[in-house]
């Protein structure tokens, strides 16, 4: 799809502006977020994203449309994955809700730079080594029955690799001070464990974009689409976060949906130069899983 170089500056400028008016205005003081607040902002999300969805349709036809909303589903989905696993990292490091929008705020900013490098890596394989695709397909469909089988998540950031090489480099502190990254002790610059959370949501999401991308790839190449429909999901996951955190348990069979739309993707890619299969039906497809899982989790997590 032939796109304007200003579309892209516009729909960019339009995410910068309501970065800076989400940290800038409606952020500017720091305060717990409440569930009514995460509701009403994802509410603002979805609505953003289904507008531009129609902008699609209008300016590039339903097929595109149909690509745009697939890929924003499936994002959408896998982001609440990411939901589970934040709850656990701030759940061990014990930080306050007064500060975690400000961790995710900054987590997505670093989450929106890794997934454009890993759109554009990923399009442009698939583009000159047309092979790529049965390796995304099949790296979508271990992840998807690794999932299946997977137990309970468990957290032990003091053994990440990363985390030990960074406090072996960086000085840090054992307790918070405020919402501050970094503090000055004594002429010494020390990170605080806000900063060493912020790097564990950036390995997370990294580790998820592994997932995500390749999935998004099975609906589309599209740059344009791929790109503006990972940033919709991506910009609406903190006040998703807030809105799902307290209740995150009762989706008990959601990664088992996840895990078999993975491996749906993965075997659409295998597939791909034998039978395309028609977006129509991949979307039925997914949200028929989605939709199952999340109606068998609230029926399973009723009494609780």
């Amino acid at each position: 799809m032939e796109v304007s170089i200003w579309f892209w500056v516009i729909f960019n400028a339009f995410v910068l502006l309501m970065l800076t008016l989400d940290l800038g205005v409606f952020h500017k003081k720091l305060h717990v977020v409440s569930v009514k607040e995460a509701i009403t902002w994802t509410g603002v999300w979805v609505f953003l994203a289904l507008c531009f969805n129609v902008l699609v349709y209008y300016l590039f036809g339903e097929t595109k449309a149909l690509e745009f909303f697939t890929g924003y589903v499936i994002e959408k989905a896998l982001s609440v994955d990411n939901i589970f696993v934040f709850v656990l990292i701030f759940s061990y490091f014990q930080i306050p809700a007064i500060y975690q929008h400000k961790i995710l705020f900054w987590g997505i900013i670093g989450a929106l730079i890794m997934r454009v490098i890993f759109i554009f890596a990923g399009v442009a394989l698939l583009e000159k080594f047309h092979w790529t695709i049965y390796v995304f397909g099949a790296i979508l469909i271990f992840t998807g029955i690794k999932m299946l089988f997977e137990k309970d998540k468990k957290m032990a950031p003091d053994k990440n690799p990363v985390i030990k090489l960074f406090k072996k480099i960086v000085p840090t502190t054992n307790e918070l001070h405020a919402d501050k990254f970094f503090v000055t002790i004594n002429y010494k610059k020390y990170a605080t464990p806000l900063f060493v959370v912020l790097i564990m949501v950036e390995i997370t999401d990294l580790i998820f974009a592994v997932d995500s991308i390749p999935a998004i790839l099975g609906v589309t190449q599209d740059q344009f689409i791929v790109y503006t429909s990972n940033v919709f999901a991506i910009l609406g996951l903190r006040s998703l976060y807030f809105a799902l955190a307290n209740v995150i348990d009762r989706f008990k069979y959601l990664a088992i949906g996840l895990a078999l739309i993975l491996v749906f993707v993965g075997l659409k890619m295998l597939a791909i130069d034998f039978y395309k299969i028609p977006i129509h039906y991949s979307l039925l497809v997914i949200f028929v899983i989605l939709i199952s899982s999340v109606v068998f989790s609230i029926i399973k997590t009723k009494k609780q």
